[in-house]
């Protein structure tokens, strides 16, 4: 494709040749290369996709995978010029035959029930896209094998928002989970048991020290602080100390064995509120690491 331009070494209009296989714009007199990418503009600004299709990529955390085609919500024509009113209110029922016609299964209902609540635990635990992911595929297994029968969407969800994080490494508690849910933890302590036993799932256990930087920054200790309940747990693991003991409880004990061996103000009651444990079973794993490690 040939165009005129102004090159910047012949310093006057020239015509460039577009080489749309490299991107490059190349001035037709002396050869210089003006720009080495082609800008794009237009509608087909989303992300190319593999096998041709533009827009938004596919996503399991979506009811219809990102795969559908929807009517837009922009009251605009095509030359950008804003719709009328009898347009606007044509358009506005178009759009609710269409959500209908989308969502025409109770599997599909449910599932764009349980990604709407996704999308909020998203946002109140801090997931990021790999664990959106990986709660979807897990919540779409459950459904394949009709898990979901006589129980609640979002305690399943939330399960499910539980086994990725353990897979992923990212230390998120029962609790923590179940209260940003509003679940109750024996409920969702009993889907959680039923989902790792019916899809057979392999869970990994809890670092302690990923929980240690947790509790530490939640406490707002120190680095000299968290460092040394670092080295204290290495020597617990060491030992092999840790073997059954809950994960968050134990890194509880440690940082607050850390605090009083640098200094630091700490109660039981703090650490056990920043580790979200109860003060009786800080104080057992606490009694039982002073007597073991001495």
């Amino acid at each position: 494709m040939q165009r005129s331009i102004m090159c910047s070494v012949c310093n006057k209009a020239q015509t460039i040749i577009t080489d749309p296989q490299s991107g490059e714009i190349i001035c037709g007199s002396c050869g210089l290369v003006v720009l080495d990418k082609i800008p794009v503009r237009g509608p087909e600004w989303g992300t190319f996709i593999a096998d041709g299709r533009t827009g938004l990529p596919s996503s399991l955390a979506r009811y219809d995978m990102g795969l559908s085609t929807i009517i837009g919500w922009t009251n605009k024509d095509s030359s950008g010029h804003r719709l009328d009113n009898a347009m606007h209110s044509r358009m506005k029922k178009l759009r609710t035959w269409d959500s209908r016609i989308h969502l025409h299964t109770s599997v599909e209902k449910s599932l764009k029930q349980a990604f709407n609540e996704l999308d909020s635990l998203k946002d109140k635990l801090g997931l990021s896209d790999v664990i959106v992911e990986k709660t979807a595929y897990i919540y779409r297994k459950a459904e394949e094998r009709a898990l979901l029968r006589g129980r609640a969407i979002s305690s399943i969800l939330a399960a499910a928002v539980y086994i990725a994080c353990r897979e992923i490494g990212m230390p998120r508690t029962l609790n923590e989970i179940a209260a940003s849910s509003n679940i109750k933890l024996r409920t969702l302590a009993m889907d959680y048991r039923l989902l790792v036993k019916k899809l057979d799932l392999k869970i990994p256990l809890v670092d302690p020290i990923i929980c240690i930087a947790k509790i530490a920054n939640k406490a707002n200790l120190t680095e000299k602080t968290k460092r040394q309940a670092m080295g204290i747990m290495h020597d617990v693991i060491r030992r092999e100390i840790s073997a059954g003991k809950r994960p968050m409880a134990l890194a509880a004990s440690v940082i607050f064995l850390s605090a009083m061996n640098t200094g630091e103000n700490k109660t039981q009651r703090d650490i056990a509120r920043a580790a979200g444990v109860s003060e009786f079973a800080l104080r057992i794993r606490i009694q039982d690491l002073k007597n073991r490690l001495d």
